[in-house]
């Protein structure tokens, strides 16, 4: 059973949110798969974690730089666990089948996008039918994160 948590950004966007958790992720010693909607989403998102703090360095991949193994964090459009990381991130509406592969999920979904928001308790659903542990995570005004479920 995976740990699946659903986190609802609402006032911030998944280019604020996602670094901070994936600099937790290695913290905690663990490698992370971040599946992206698209090869176009996975390149903005790379170029994104370079220069999003610049007192920070969160160590990643892409197909473009190659060596998946050696990548702490690797961004990919496809499904699939190349640097055999830990947790996994679903960005975007992106999905996987291998979810259960893994020791958790992290499923960011935009919170002021209806669309996005009913696709979210669809999969939150199919990951519940499945049996996995969920938990929902929502945005504090302070920007922290609060668990509501």
């Amino acid at each position: 059973m995976t740990d699946v948590a659903f986190y609802h950004l609402q006032r911030a966007t998944l280019e604020a949110a996602l670094p901070q958790l994936l600099m937790k992720t290695l913290a905690a010693g663990k490698r992370a798969v971040v599946l992206a909607a698209s090869a176009e989403r996975v390149e903005a998102l790379a170029t994104h974690l370079w220069t999003w703090d610049q007192d920070a360095w969160l160590p990643h991949g892409t197909a473009q730089d190659g060596s998946a193994e050696e990548q702490p964090v690797w961004i990919t459009p496809h499904d699939e666990n190349p640097n055999g990381a830990a947790f996994l991130f679903l960005c975007d509406g992106a999905d996987s089948a291998r979810v259960a592969s893994y020791e958790r999920c992290f499923d960011l979904f935009d919170g002021n996008d209806p669309a996005a928001v009913e696709a979210a308790r669809r999969r939150w659903q199919a990951r519940k039918a499945d049996g996995h542990a969920v938990t929902y995570w929502q945005q504090t005004e302070r920007g922290g994160w609060e668990r509501k479920a």
